[in-house]
């Protein structure tokens, strides 16, 4: 009988101190909002899908989906970092109607400041999708 319980606690207290060291980082990450990718926004008709994959209370991260015609007019007063993984041809156009054509690279990582001309309103006049994840940091 001792042999049987040394026999098991040789193998069950190792297998236990190692589950522990692999669950302990696991359980010390946060399980906010960021702890599933939300549900992608109402997929309107000719408006881009937004899914929002990370929003707490330092960084906001997006992932956004433009189908030929698709418009989006979100908030562009503030610094993001934009990485495109499916490219395409974008128009901005200004509130003053002024207009603004963007070839988007696929793989290609830009620093965005904050428009200068308000708030701008994004179409995608290529014919395929534009996939873009867009970082803001609060």
């Amino acid at each position: 009988m001792k042999k049987l319980n040394r026999l098991l606690t040789g193998f069950v207290v190792p297998a236990f101190l190692l589950a522990g060291l692999a669950i302990g980082p696991v359980m010390a990450q946060d399980k906010g909002k960021d702890a599933k990718p939300a549900p992608a926004a109402k997929d309107e008709k000719g408006k881009a899908t937004t899914t929002v994959l990370i929003d707490n209370d330092k960084v906001n991260v997006v992932e956004v989906r433009y189908r030929p015609g698709d418009t989006a007019a979100d908030d562009r007063t503030s610094y993001r970092v934009n990485r495109t993984i499916q490219g395409g041809t974008l128009q901005r156009i200004y509130p003053d109607g002024k207009t603004e054509t963007i070839d988007l690279k696929t793989g290609t990582t830009r620093y965005i400041e904050p428009s200068k001309g308000g708030n701008y309103t994004t179409k995608n006049i290529g014919k395929n999708d534009i996939v873009s994840l867009v970082i803001r940091l609060k």
